[in-house]
């Protein structure tokens, strides 16, 4: 038993050469490519100086533009209402008596987590195909409605994770001084999970954001978001302004994720 306790997978040989092959190969593509969105010339592969070009040229871009903003508004919207519904959703798993069926419920949040994702694509574009064909509407609400369901679990596990982590002292004291529901919730439950709202807030903001599967599936002609963009400019011709589009994408969701992990880390 000693032994077992004592054993460590750093100590086992080849560890720290796997471990740096594997961040090798996980990050060498990426570093190239932001080092490429710095190219002087038209090439992918041959270094020809360092110029400021197809960041200006990204910016200047009008498609690009109308396509950021047209992200970052889905991303948003998507992601205030999925936490909103995450919010409710684990208070509602997690502040009640076991009962059976929970676990289910529990499940059934998640099944968008491990369900592929071409699946819900397809499976949305069947509903909100048959939608259009009844109501003849074409509009983005399809694309707000479908971020927004996706996002959800992305949502509610910092969120639920958050509330079980939380001490029952504080608001049973809440309750035992008069306070309504409402007033310890608002008062004592909400202050205290802000942290985990916070953080689910980012990752389905950061998750609807990059999303390319669903969106390309469920979008209307016209509703161009920056991922699908960039996609159907791949398929014509690759320039290293899709290195710069991609470099300040990522430097965006890297800045969110990194916010989200000093939010909910755990204090001493």
């Amino acid at each position: 038993m000693a032994s077992a306790a004592r054993f460590s997978v750093r100590r086992q040989t080849g560890f720290a050469t796997i471990a740096v092959v594997c961040f090798f190969v996980l990050y060498m593509p990426i570093v190239t490519l932001a080092v490429y969105s710095f190219n002087a010339g038209t090439s992918l592969a041959i270094w020809e100086g360092f110029s400021w070009r197809w960041y200006l040229r990204a910016w200047d871009n009008e498609q690009v533009q109308e396509a950021s903003i047209r992200s970052l508004q889905i991303a948003s919207f998507a992601a205030i209402f999925a936490t909103t519904f995450a919010a409710m959703a684990a208070l509602a798993t997690t502040r009640t008596r076991q009962f059976r069926g929970l676990t289910s419920i529990y499940a059934f949040i998640n099944v968008p987590l491990m369900v592929p994702e071409i699946v819900t694509g397809i499976s949305l574009l069947i509903v909100f195909s048959t939608i259009k064909v009844w109501t003849g509407y074409t509009g983005l609400g399809y694309l707000l409605a479908a971020h927004t369901a996706f996002c959800i679990p992305f949502a509610y596990l910092p969120i639920r994770a958050r509330l079980e982590s939380m001490d029952l002292t504080l608001e049973t004291a809440a309750s035992d001084l008069y306070a309504t529901p409402w007033q310890a919730f608002r008062r004592v439950t909400l202050p205290l999970l802000w942290p985990g709202i916070i953080g689910g807030l980012m990752l389905a903001f950061v998750v609807s954001l990059d999303d390319v599967v669903i969106t390309e599936l469920v979008k209307s002609a016209g509703q161009e978001t920056l991922p699908t963009y960039m996609l159907g400019q791949l398929r014509r011709i690759v320039t290293p302004e899709m290195n710069a589009i991609s470099t300040v994408f990522l430097g965006i969701s890297i800045a969110v994720v990194t916010l989200f992990f000093f939010l909910t880390r755990k204090k001493d």
